[in-house]
């Protein structure tokens, strides 16, 4: 029952970044291992409203959690989003303007981030 409990978790996670990051995957273990699994199920509930139910629509959220993520200077997590944006049909041109707001809003530094994580995301489209 706990890995079928653990999967549904994991489709949460597909669903709105359409892969299940690796600390997600820790953490699921962790919280199986010491039979914690509540406390994960309970976080990915409110991400599930947060990110889907919003009213924004997940395309607009997962360019939300970017920008705020490139201001806070949190590399990993912004790729995240960054690539649950474009699951949920943001564009690279999306996701520089939010890079371009955050060089208003956050400076250089998070401009930065959001060109080099862009680039990153081209070159992986690239032949």
């Amino acid at each position: 029952m706990t890995d079928s409990r653990a999967e549904a978790v994991r489709a949460r996670y597909r669903t709105t970044l359409g892969t299940v990051p690796k600390g997600v995957e820790d953490r699921l273990q962790l919280a199986q291992h010491l039979d914690r699994l509540p406390t994960e199920e309970a976080l990915a509930t409110l991400r599930h409203i947060v990110l889907t139910d919003n009213p924004l629509g997940p395309r607009v959220q997962q360019l939300v959690h970017f920008g705020q993520l490139l201001a806070l200077n949190h590399p990993t997590p912004a790729r995240i989003h960054a690539q649950g944006a474009l699951h949920t049909g943001a564009t690279l041109t999306d996701l520089i303007g939010v890079t371009e707001t955050a060089l208003i809003t956050a400076g250089v530094p998070a401009y930065a981030l959001g060109t080099e994580i862009i680039t990153e995301l081209l070159a992986a489209e690239l032949p």
